[in-house]
Formats: C-alpha cells, sequence, structure tokens
C-alpha cells in the first residue's frame, strides 16, 4: 500500500516522464517515434508472410491466420517491451537514482506507461485489420481494456523485481531477453494450444501470459467474457499479486545500495 500511495502522489510525475521518454528513444531519428510502431508491423507481417504463405497455414477456427496471429502476438509485443525496457530503468536513470529526493520506484512505472502509448496503437490496428476482413467486433471489444491492464500489471510486478537486480548483475538484461524468447515460443502464440493433448494442456495455462493471449482471442474470435472463465481468472490475479509482492520487497531490500553501484 506503501508504493501504490508512492505512485498515486507522483502520478503527473509518472506521467510526464511517460511521455519525454517515449520521444526521446528515437530523438535523433529521421522518422522518429515513427519506429516504434513500423518495427513490430514488419514483424508481423514476416510472421505472416512465414506461416500463412511459406508454411501454408490454414485458418484457425475458420479465422484467417493473420487475425489469429496478431490477436496473440499485440499483448506479447506490449509484455515484452514494457519488461525489457523497465528492467534497464534504473541503469538508464542513474542520474535520477543518484538523487537522494528522488523516488526512483516511479522509473519501472514510467517504462511501463511508455510501452503502453505503442501498444494503444496497435489495438487500433488490430481492430482495423479484423474490419478489413470483415469480422467485425462486438460488444466484447471493451475486454481489450481490461486485458491490456492485465498486461501491464503482470509487466510491471515483474519489473520492480527484474530491475532491483540488474544494477548488481548486469548479465541479467541478457537473461531477460532469452527469457523473452523462450516465452514468445512457449507461449501459444502462433500455434494453438490444441496442439497438444488435452492431458498436458493445463502446463501451458500455468503461464500467466496464456491467460492474456487468450483472453484477446476470446474477445476478437470467441467473444466469449473473462468472468466465463473465472478459474483462469482468479489464477492469473494471485500470481500477478504474489510477483509484485516479491519485487516490492526485493526493490525495498536492495534500494539503500543502488546509488553504490550504480
Amino acid at each position: 500500500m506503501s508504493l501504490i500511495k508512492e505512485l498515486y502522489r507522483s502520478k503527473k510525475l509518472i506521467l510526464n516522464l511517460a511521455k519525454n521518454d517515449f520521444k526521446t528513444k528515437y530523438a535523433g531519428s529521421y522518422l522518429g517515434v515513427f519506429w516504434a510502431f513500423v518495427q513490430p508491423v514488419i514483424t508481423v507481417l514476416i510472421y505472416w508472410f512465414v506461416f500463412q504463405v511459406g508454411f501454408k497455414s490454414a485458418p484457425v477456427d475458420d479465422f484467417p491466420f493473420v487475425l489469429w496471429l496478431v490477436s496473440g502476438i499485440v499483448p506479447w509485443f506490449f509484455f515484452s517491451d514494457a519488461l525489457a525496457n523497465a528492467t534497464n530503468s534504473l541503469i538508464e536513470y542513474s542520474y535520477l537514482v543518484k538523487k537522494v529526493v528522488f523516488k526512483i520506484s516511479i522509473l519501472p512505472l514510467v517504462k511501463n506507461i511508455s510501452a503502453l502509448f505503442v501498444h494503444i496503437f496497435f489495438v487500433g490496428f488490430m481492430i482495423s485489420l479484423y474490419i478489413i476482413y470483415e469480422k467485425y467486433p462486438t460488444v466484447h471489444v471493451i475486454q481489450l481494456a481490461y486485458y491490456s491492464f492485465c498486461t501491464f500489471c503482470l509487466s510491471l510486478s515483474l519489473s520492480y523485481a527484474t530491475s532491483a537486480i540488474i544494477p548488481f548483475f548486469k548479465d541479467f538484461g541478457q537473461i531477460i531477453n532469452i527469457f523473452l524468447q523462450i516465452g514468445m515460443w512457449m507461449t501459444p502464440i502462433m500455434w494453438s494450444y490444441d496442439m497438444i493433448a488435452p492431458q498436458y494442456q493445463w502446463i501451458l495455462k500455468l503461464n500467466p501470459m496464456y491467460y492474456i493471449c487468450q483472453g484477446y482471442r476470446d474477445t476478437l474470435i470467441e467473444h466469449v467474457w473473462f468472468w466465463n472463465r473465472y478459474n483462469q481468472t482468479i489464477y492469473f490475479w494471485v500470481v500477478v499479486v504474489v510477483l509484485f509482492g516479491i519485487g516490492f520487497v526485493l526493490f525495498k531490500k536492495l534500494k539503500p545500495h543502488f546509488s553504490d553501484v550504480l
């Protein structure tokens, strides 16, 4: 609760820093923030070409493969970008960490909000793609706000632990990148969990990103409300709360030593 109160009191500063972080990330390039949007779009097109054009992937659940793919990969882009950037937040803003009066606990949140700006664009891009294919979203589309919030909370809960560790163990950033690469293929984003034998599908559901990616597909394809999957919903939020608690305790324990190692 102390962390939540501290973040709330600094809400204006957090928003201003997030906007500035988003703008300065691509400062100096001719196209500027345009690169934040074009790179993920190119990635989606490459995967679409490889799987649908190259491997002749069949429609999934009678939906064009590109629509099924984009509904799983868009939340993953948000999660991976937010976690990777937030992990390095203390190192990137080391000049602020060394200031005694600055509340460094807001830095992981700043990075997550910065990634959220790009995600909002891709949610619009995803919905536009569905409309182009004449697969019009239903009232369930309002759930995208809920599942985006889920992704935000999951990445933030992990960010406090990872950002606290990396100043003492610089190689941890590379470990996180490997973890994200493996996690992308372990999460049923480009393949259906139905390919796994039913008795082993519960193992996939232990991955909290499964809940989110499946939630996006429930919203746009299956038209299922999140409360209809109450078991998975409860499990997901228990995991997030536990990760958040561990991350905050670790962050608080190591906080007095950040300025020394940075």
